[in-house]
């Protein structure tokens, strides 16, 4: 037997909740702590970076998954530390108010808990899609765990949002400790026996993680589909940190209006998502170069758009709608051929390959998030606080720019094959 689709939207489930839990670290949390409390945008860019930074154990645990651990325990146990560390790095707001040392303590402590959390029950969670769904079915099912991924986010933000005003530390704090709960027992509840009823294919023999790494690394497809991840994440996550203190110090929205913003952002990546896999699954149009280099223009153009909105009274909202869209385009036609080429190679390692490029991910947006923070502060000492988030999110077009012009390049047409079963 291999996974089902109701088994497949489960799997889902647990998307979902990483992404409803990871969304509230990344977005409010670094607001309150660049606006409310009047810190560097580098320190939770910093610390948003460490718990990206800690995810480079990725390939470690789809290593592991694919010696044969029992995966189910790992999706559930990395559920429940990312959950007591976002509980953590909540508690670490107030504390970071009064004695800034041991909140900052506390802080590095709980991303860091975020990022093996992560990294164990994501990692876990897609190497189990790998193996147990049906050929046909994977690139499907990839797009459905990532859209219920979105959704969880986009949901999360919204009704976060509007029960945060007026704001207070402990409404935050209740606010947190219901999702995360939330989250864990609708995580236990998705994958609980799902595993027993499956027969994935056979684990492959028994080999030491450097090697299996040297293995996949020599595969030029594995090798030039790291580099393209590496730099179009960076160009994604870049304006994560900073968007949200955008709105806050330049359009004067309040914490719970940046924070719907945040969720409006992800409805558009949703949709942009559904386009690409109704137009390429179910019409059969277009190619995963064309959606990728689509994608990433379509960006690019955005930010052109967001950094200009103050000088030329633009709406945010529909601008940052539009730039969830396009980055949905590119993010599901990567999404849709990271989980073909997976299965490739005569290893069959599921989990490793996954874990490499989840790695490359992490790294990233870690680097993306921290390095868009650094410049908005660089910036801001020189030019206008408008100008200053303005070039940071120009500078991130250009290197949209250079994602399309890489996947131009190397995706070849044996790759184009977006989301069609068997090919």
């Amino acid at each position: 037997m291999t996974l089902s689709w109701v088994q497949i939207v489960r799997l889902g489930l647990v998307q979902a909740c990483l992404g409803a839990i990871v969304v509230l670290m990344t977005s409010t949390l670094n607001r309150l702590m660049v606006v409310e409390l009047a810190l560097p945008v580098v320190l939770p860019g910093a610390l948003v970076a460490l718990h990206y930074g800690v995810q480079i154990t990725r390939p470690n645990w789809g290593h592991l998954a694919d010696q044969g651990g029992n995966r189910t325990r790992w999706i559930i146990a990395g559920m429940g530390i990312l959950a007591l560390g976002a509980l953590g790095a909540t508690l670490a707001i107030p504390v970071l108010e009064s004695s800034f040392a041991l909140g900052l303590a506390l802080s590095v402590l709980a991303y860091a808990v975020i990022g093996l959390g992560v990294g164990a029950s994501g990692t876990s969670l897609l190497a189990l899609l790998a193996t147990a769904t049906a050929q046909s079915r994977r690139p499907a099912a990839a797009t459905i765990t990532w859209l219920m991924m979105i959704a969880g986010i986009a949901l999360t933000a919204i009704m976060a949002g509007k029960y945060l005003d007026p704001y207070s530390h402990a409404r935050l704090l209740v606010i947190v400790a219901v999702i995360c709960s939330g989250a864990f027992g609708l995580t236990v509840l998705a994958v609980w026996g799902i595993e027993r009823r499956v027969i994935a294919r056979a684990a492959p023999a028994p080999i030491r993680f450097r090697d299996g790494m040297r293995d996949i690394w020599a595969d030029t497809r594995a090798r030039h589909f790291t580099f393209f991840v590496f730099l179009s994440m960076t160009a994604y996550f870049m304006q994560e940190l900073i968007l949200e203190p955008y709105a806050g110090l330049v359009f004067g929205f309040t914490p719970g209006q940046s924070t719907q913003m945040s969720g409006a952002q992800n409805g558009g990546v949703f949709l942009g998502m559904v386009l690409v896999g109704v137009a390429a699954t179910g019409l059969r149009l277009g190619s995963l170069r064309v959606w990728v280099v689509s994608g990433c223009t379509g960006s690019a153009l955005t930010l052109v758009a967001i950094a200009g909105a103050a000088l030329w009274a633009l709406p945010l909202v529909p601008l940052v709608v539009a730039l969830g869209f396009f980055n949905g385009m590119f993010a599901v036609a990567a999404i849709g051929s990271m989980m073909q080429l997976a299965g490739e190679g005569r290893d069959k390692r599921e989990g490793t390959r996954v874990g490499l490029w989840g790695a490359s991910q992490a790294i990233a947006a870690g680097f993306g998030g921290l390095t868009g923070a650094a410049l908005v502060d660089l910036a801001r000492s020189l030019l206008p606080v408008a100008d200053a988030f303005g070039a940071v999110f120009l500078f991130q077009a250009v290197i949209f720019i250079a994602s399309a012009l890489l996947a131009a390049r190397i995706m070849t047409p044996r790759d184009t094959a977006l989301l069609v079963p068997g090919e």
